[in-house]
């Protein structure tokens, strides 16, 4: 193309070429309203070097890990007339790493070592599905693990005998209660602390974009907290009364010879054994059916205790 008085101009395939993006990538940030559109010229579309800039600046911000929805809500403040900092700053909190966690990669042999040794296409696909393994480009036999904490789970229940397909079943379970608790935690913030920089309908400023970033950066680990303290708190008391449950199905086995034998699902000895070892299993149910009977003791003569009566609590 040759130069114009206001600068250069390109055909699409020349502004694919200079910019390192393919005319479909530029033709699809046009449809997102994250490109401008073309001068028409003729029967020719023509772009500009603010084509060129702009396309450099999106590349940019991909690069520092940016989604598109974000990029170009950056580039609409930008063409507002307002200076990025303050909002690069809350955009890299929002969209930065939510965990300390790290990536890590498998490979696919090594994979099938950790699942017990005998491949599964399938569960691999369902696995690709969920996020749990995702595929490297050009690499068939190489997967990256968003969060290897949470495959290691997986490899654990597998381990006690848990099928993949379950597994599959209940992760895509669990996503839809944690993601609840994720989109209430953000209303109630947004409700209680973000509310002051919504009221004006008007993109915040660098120094409230900065504070809010600040805010965000703060109040990041307190969900992970929160969620964490419950779970534990609902795990422990959910586990205690399962257990009594299972046990309530017969005596417990003091004197084998003598006694009736115990019904105590297959599924709760493994996870009896692999908490406190074979060796001691036996101690254990002991342990926790006379622990039972004591709390089922103390509430019968608790609540033989008169109205009215005051009772001191024990420290």
């Amino acid at each position: 193309m040759s130069e114009e008085p206001n600068g250069a101009a390109y055909r699409i395939e020349d502004l694919a070429h200079r910019s390192g993006a393919t005319v479909r990538t530029i033709r699809a940030y046009q449809d997102r309203g994250l490109l401008p559109r073309p001068e028409r010229r003729g029967r020719a579309n023509v772009y500009a070097d603010a084509h060129l800039a702009r396309l450099r600046q999106i590349a940019d911000l991909l690069d520092r890990g940016y989604t598109l929805a974000s990029i170009k809500e950056l580039l609409e403040a930008w063409d507002a007339g307002r200076g990025l900092g303050g909002i690069l700053g809350l955009v890299a909190e929002v969209d930065g790493p939510w965990t300390d966690e790290e990536a890590a990669r498998i490979s696919r042999a090594e994979l099938v070592e950790r699942f017990g040794g005998r491949a599964d296409d399938a569960a691999v696909a369902e696995a690709v599905g969920l996020g749990v393994l995702v595929p490297v480009p050009g690499d068939e036999d190489t997967f990256l693990v968003p969060s290897p904490q949470e495959l290691s789970a997986a490899v654990e229940l597998y381990d006690a005998g848990v099928p993949l397909s379950a597994i599959a079943r209940h992760l895509r379970e669990l996503r839809v209660q944690v993601e609840h608790i994720a989109s209430r935690f953000l209303e109630f913030t947004t409700e209680h602390v973000f509310a002051r920089y919504l009221e004006e309908r008007r993109p915040p400023s660098d120094a409230e974009a900065a504070e809010a970033a600040s805010l965000v950066r703060r109040l990041r680990p307190l969900a992970q907290q929160t969620v964490d303290a419950e779970l534990a708190r609902a795990m422990r008391h959910f586990a205690t009364r399962h257990l009594s449950r299972q046990l309530a199905a017969g005596p417990v086995p003091v004197e084998p010879e003598s006694a009736r034998p115990v019904k105590v699902a297959a599924g709760t000895m493994r996870a009896v054994e692999r908490l406190v070892g074979a060796e001691h299993v036996s101690e254990f149910v002991t342990a926790a059916t006379e622990r039972e009977l004591q709390a089922r003791t103390l509430d019968r003569l608790a609540a033989k205790r008169p109205h009215g009566t005051i009772v001191d609590e024990v420290p």
